[in-house]
């Protein structure tokens, strides 16, 4: 088991590198991904599982303790990366499908994803958690809207077949999460240890498939949905800091909006993507899984460093 537990701790750790070497192989060799396409749904099932396992009363307790930041996190998710993803999708004449795809991975809610940045850029991990577990609740109701609002001018939407799906491989798979650690505490306390090692190879999985079944797509759109979907990220990241300073938030604060903001559950969008839409409208959200865990990598790394340098400057004002 320990050693299983430092096996999960390295794959967390080098995640970014897993998820870019898969992705890559799944786009040279599809053949040996696209086995995987019908099991996007529960290896999503199998992420969201493990969330309930980590879920607690407490992290529900943030809303009423501090409703205010919650609620700038929680709305600034469901505001931001949608408008950001509309207008890319009007400004920059995306074609039907891929702008539908663009605009499905913004009306997603947070991922557990942005949980691990946060620690790492030393931001306010306990709201992170409370944002993500909110955005994912309130999912089933929220993103189907926002889908039917941005997107219908290019597709018909079914604001009650997304409802069903979100319902069954979000919402049901944590609750189910949250029964077995009610009933079955113990062993879900030593199963978390784990659980980064299963999310990651779920999450790899799900990139795969979806880059493996979208490869002739992505041969001759990728690099065109690349630059929107890192435009679409930085900008998530940047305006989520900006309106957190505005608002008068502290550093940690800060950092976690700018996070929370700027990384979706892209495996989500793929997976809705894939049911309702066309192979072409999973492309973003494939690339997006990708490409978050890297800017995301990036940008915990500068945060940190933030937070390191107001330290080391504070000891220097008082002696002089």
């Amino acid at each position: 088991m320990k050693s299983l537990e430092r096996f999960s701790q390295f794959v967390g750790s080098t995640f970014a590198f897993w998820v870019i070497l898969f992705a890559v192989a799944a786009f040279l060799l599809p053949s040996g991904f696209t086995w995987i396409v019908p099991y996007i749904t529960p290896l999503l099932g199998i992420i969201m599982f493990g969330m309930g396992l980590t879920l607690s009363a407490n992290d529900f307790k943030e809303v009423v303790k501090r409703p205010f930041e919650v609620f700038v996190v929680v709305a600034g998710q469901f505001l931001i990366m949608p408008l950001l993803a509309f207008a890319l999708a009007k400004g920059l004449q995306l074609s039907p499908e891929v702008a539908v795809g663009v605009i499905l991975v913004g009306c997603c809610p947070g991922g557990t994803s942005s949980n691990v940045m946060t620690f790492l850029a030393k931001g306010d991990v306990a709201l992170s958690v409370t944002a993500t577990a909110v955005t994912t609740v309130l999912a089933p109701i929220v993103t189907p809207a926002l889908i039917l609002l941005f997107a219908s001018q290019w597709i018909n939407i079914s604001p009650v077949s997304l409802f069903v799906s979100i319902v069954k491989v979000v919402i049901i798979p944590i609750v189910l999460g949250l029964l077995v650690k009610r009933f079955f505490n113990r062993q879900a306390t030593a199963s978390v240890k784990v659980l980064p090692l299963v999310s990651a190879v779920a999450i790899i999985g799900i990139v795969g498939a979806v880059v493996s079944n979208s490869q002739q797509q992505i041969a001759q759109t990728g690099l065109a949905i690349f630059g929107v979907v890192v435009l679409h990220n930085i900008l998530g990241y940047l305006i989520g800091f900006g309106i957190a300073k505005l608002l008068r938030m502290d550093l940690p604060k800060s950092k976690t909006a700018s996070i929370e903001i700027g990384m979706q559950n892209s495996g989500l969008g793929a997976q809705l993507a894939t049911a309702h839409f066309s192979p072409l409208a999973a492309v973003p959200s494939a690339i997006f899984s990708v490409w978050h865990n890297i800017s995301g990598s990036i940008l915990a790394n500068i945060y940190a460093k933030m937070g390191n340098r107001k330290k080391e400057e504070a000891p220097k004002q008082q002696i002089s």
